[in-house]
């Protein structure tokens, strides 16, 4: 599967699109100066205690307090805290760990005012961004993420991803991290590290401790709260989590970023930074130039058509409490003499769709998915199987629980950013409503109304129609080849375009020469 990243860059953010064989599939949206994003690492002061809670409230320079709870202080936080305390006071002077003296874990079952006190300096690391009201969530189990490894200070541990199934390659993995290892820091080993040689290994590692000495010495600072550690940028993160053989091209308008990726490829992927192509800024932004600011405007928005369906559409709705996706099959089921095979068909379709929603929009908490109904317990258990495979593409952490006795199904899906809002509505050209789907989406809308409308009576149509405003009739109509012509080449049938000065804005009719195919007014 070919995979691309377009990121554009702008004065106040970056986008960062990642694309599936030319298909959106993740949507990023970063500001230039972000502060307290996931991975990032702090020297903060507790604040005050909670017991109630077993938690803390952390001041890290966030307008919020962070939030720490018991279970997310790790087991050597007692260690950590001792380490900060002697770098702040220039009493221990080495961001090297083997000549440290650990402290004693801390209990599983224990309470947070064992442990901490308000004023205490403590470094922390964020694991969920501000959302809303919240402040960040945060922990003091540390960890630094490389492409292959992890390190976590104070911990001997090795450990190894479970994706990894041969015994005999987990073993060798082991043993060669275990002949590399710096004395006081545990790693955990990556799924992507599966046949790699040490010298790979050893070189991420390298790349890791000394992000290590970069925290080392910002503590030696003594200011708190203050920033010990910056994430990478999220376009380098997406590569650090994600890059494979499968990438063909990165695209970047922004010769600084282009830089910064290449630099980071010759780290991970060495020989792979040549895949990195610089577009210079134009007139028209880079994502419009390559077609996606078209897909997000389908795809963002409370009906989502499915291309692939031939009709069907998801209806995505949002609660205070959870989102809800409502699956319908359009006109497919008149249409078909089994109903209950159409509805397994459709259903696949849409669970794909649903998929790729979650990670593009990154929705999190509880998902409640209604599909068509369907009364063959073997088709419920295929469609629940092939969810789950469809979600395995997702990075974030999810649970998907088997269909109810009504028919749904819920999945519960981490979210550790505010979740991304695109509109894709706009002012209303008539004073009675309030919004209007965006001018494009409509465009894709009749597209979809003909090819439903050429697959079901094409056959049976002499001749068709297509009733619009006089402006669509000519973004219809204009350039060479035009959209127009383009239907032609697919259906084999020319469309008449009458324009109709009485229409509105975004309504369309479909006419042959007897009577109404299809009507939509906004």
């Amino acid at each position: 599967m070919n995979k691309e990243l377009v990121v554009s860059s702008g004065e106040d953010f970056v986008q960062i699109a990642m694309l599936e064989e030319g298909r959106l599939m993740e949507l990023h949206q970063e500001d230039v100066d972000l502060n307290f994003a996931v991975g990032d690492m702090y020297l903060g002061k507790v604040k005050k205690l909670a017991p109630s809670l077993n938690a803390a409230f952390v001041d890290i320079g966030y307008s919020k307090d962070a939030f720490l709870h018991y279970h997310d202080l790790g087991p050597n936080v007692r260690s950590l805290i001792t380490y900060t305390n002697l770098v702040s006071h220039g009493k221990f002077k080495s961001h090297n760990l083997k000549s440290f003296r650990r402290e004693e874990m801390i209990r599983k079952d224990g309470t947070i005012d064992k442990v901490l006190s308000p004023g205490d300096p403590i470094m922390i690391q964020i694991t969920k961004e501000p959302i809303h009201t919240k402040g960040p969530r945060i922990t003091s189990e540390i960890s630094i993420a490389g492409r292959y490894l992890i390190l976590s200070p104070f911990s001997d541990k090795v450990s190894i991803s479970q994706k990894i199934k041969s015994k005999t390659e987990r073993d060798r993995l082991v043993a060669l991290v275990e002949s590399i290892k710096p004395e006081g820091f545990g790693i955990i080993i990556r799924t992507v590290a599966e046949g790699k040689k040490v010298a790979e290994l050893h070189a991420d590692l390298n790349y890791l401790i000394n992000k290590w000495q970069v925290v080392f010495k910002n503590i030696q600072k003594k200011v708190v709260p203050t920033k010990l550690l910056n994430e990478m940028d999220r376009a380098s993160a997406i590569l650090r989590d994600t890059f494979n053989e499968d990438f063909i091209k990165i695209t970047v308008d922004d010769e600084g970023l282009a830089e910064d990726m290449k630099e980071y490829l010759n780290v991970i992927a060495p020989g792979k930074a040549d895949i990195v192509k610089i577009t210079p800024p134009a007139e028209v932004p880079l994502f419009e130039k390559l077609g996606i600011e078209r897909q997000i405007k389908f795809s963002f928005g409370k009906n989502v058509t499915i291309p692939q369906s031939k009709g069907a559409y998801l209806v995505i709705e949002h609660t205070e409490a959870l989102h809800v996706i409502d699956v319908n099959s359009g006109n497919i089921s008149r249409s078909s003499s089994n109903q209950e095979e159409t509805a397994l068909a459709v259903n696949k379709i849409a669970a794909t769709e649903i998929a790729r929603q979650l990670r593009l929009r990154d929705m999190g908490g509880i998902i409640v998915v209604d599909f068509i109904d369907m009364t063959v317990n073997e088709n419920k258990r295929a469609l629940y199987d092939h969810l789950k495979a469809e979600m395995q593409k997702d990075k974030a952490k999810h649970k998907i629980l088997p269909p109810s006795k009504f028919g749904l199904i819920q999945i519960t899906r981490q979210r550790v950013r505010p979740e991304l809002n695109i509109i894709t509505t706009e002012e209303n050209p008539n004073p009675d409503k309030e919004k209007v789907e965006a001018p494009i989406v409509m465009i894709g809308r009749i597209e979809q109304v003909l090819r439903n409308i050429m697959e079901t009576k094409g056959k049976k149509l002499n001749e068709i129609s297509l009733h619009v405003h006089p402006f669509v009739a000519a973004y219809l109509t204009k350039g060479i080849p035009s959209i127009r012509q383009k239907w032609y080449i697919k259906y084999k049938k020319w469309i008449k375009i009458v324009p109709r000065d009485s229409y509105k804005y975004l309504q369309f009719n479909f006419l042959n020469k007897n009577n109404t195919l299809h009507n939509e007014s906004n």
